[in-house]
């Protein structure tokens, strides 16, 4: 049943945590972070904004516990963290101008969303909308090629500036892969570009290290080539960076958050929310459904969407698409997850199998960087209902 495609180059990128628009995305996570800390019921939505000389949180926020959270400091910190921790950097830890204009989440959102509370499957969703959700077995973790060796790429670097190894990196970067498919799948790198903030070094310096360091990295991929193109600081010096030389808002990576620009985006961001806003955990969910479907060898690929209408708590719609690599029908999948026996998209149930309320390993903000998905930390990257999936559909494996 696999579809033959004709060949093609997909482009992917990555953009590193010291990025404007991620500095607001952790930001605004650790927020929400600190409010389930203090209480479970935390109903968030937190946006950031990051300028020249300026830091602003705004929004709507519920929680029993809120006048113990200090913003600002809690502000200051994550940036001091990223690596916005000295005075060269004309942005850092200690410089902004620091604004909040948050307050209480609006009556006539909640009543929808806690109503029927104590009645578990009966709460609301958090908004309207449609969520995807998408898995593909061209890598170990089951996403398409060109984000995940974009994402691993810039924590890879990442990592050699927060050691020191390379001394001269500065936060702000981004990635570039493109990778050449043949016959639908992913067959060799073409492209890889990177975008690095540094200290006032030689460009040469700065291109021969990290052309070097991605050739290592990415050569345990098997896909580079004697052709593949490295670009490294194209435009030339990348000495201004991060908040001081661009601004940042929340939400404004929903495509590298995803899946690269693979599959449909429903349009939703996921920073600053809670849970029950199904913007999030219901594309978490569908991720969980359509890795586990995958990872059953139900199909190659899977893209799965919902759909929601505020306040109810049944899904509008559940679809499924394997793009023609499915070993059953697509419909046969569908009726599966429409059950709701081995997933359940009501919103209290999502919360509750992922534990969303409950972070045990990882916390939101982890999310903030990096991507979503892909890596093994966050409960909806499990493959533990491979078994059901196959003994509900009669896939033998």
């Amino acid at each position: 049943m696999s579809k033959i495609k004709t060949d093609h180059v997909f482009t992917s990128e990555s953009v590193s945590e010291g990025h404007p628009d991620k500095v607001c995305d952790q930001i605004s996570d650790a927020v929400l972070d600190k409010c389930l800390a203090s209480d479970q019921e935390s109903r968030v939505a937190c946006e950031t904004v990051v300028a020249h000389d300026l830091v602003l949180n705004a929004g709507e926020i519920t929680c029993d516990g809120w006048e113990g959270v200090d913003t600002e400091k809690l502000t200051r910190n994550i940036i001091k963290d990223i690596g916005y921790d000295r005075e060269e950097l004309q942005f850092w830890h200690d410089s902004f101008e620091y604004m909040s204009r948050i307050h209480g989440q609006s009556p006539d959102i909640s009543q929808g969303v806690t109503e029927g509370e104590g009645l578990f499957e009966e709460q609301g969703a958090g908004d309207q909308g449609m969520m995807f959700g998408y898995a593909t077995d061209e890598t170990p973790e089951l996403m398409p090629a060109p984000i995940a060796y974009s994402h691993r790429l810039l924590e890879h670097l990442a990592q050699l500036r927060k050691e020191g190894r390379i001394s001269y990196l500065r936060p702000d970067s981004k990635s570039q892969v493109s990778v050449k498919y043949s016959n639908g799948r992913p067959d060799h790198i073409t492209t890889v570009v990177i975008s690095h903030q540094t200290d006032d070094v030689p460009l040469e310096q700065v291109r021969e290290d990290l052309i070097k360091e991605a050739k290592e990295f990415l050569g345990e991929t098997n896909r580079l080539t004697e052709d593949t193109n490295f670009y490294v600081n194209p435009t030339g010096a990348f000495v201004r960076g991060g908040p001081y030389a661009d601004a940042g808002v929340t939400g404004r990576k929903i495509i590298v958050d995803t899946y690269g620009g693979v599959g449909s985006h429903g349009g939703g961001a996921f920073s600053g929310k809670d849970p029950s806003k199904v913007d999030r955990s219901a594309a978490y969910y569908s991720r969980y459904a359509a890795k586990n479907i995958v990872a059953a060898g139900l199909a190659e690929k899977c893209e799965i969407q919902v759909a929601y209408a505020i306040g109810v708590a049944e899904p509008l719609s559940i679809n499924v698409d394997t793009y023609g690599t499915g070993n059953v029908e697509d419909k046969e999948i569908q009726d599966v997850l429409e059950a709701g026996e081995i997933f359940n998209f009501k919103p209290a149930a999502i919360i509750q199998d992922l534990g969303l309320m409950t972070p045990k390993g990882w916390n939101f903000r982890d999310t903030a960087r990096y991507g979503h998905f892909g890596r093994s930390m966050f409960p909806w990257e499990k493959t533990d209902r491979t078994d059901a999936l196959k003994q509900a559909t009669g896939v033998k494996g």
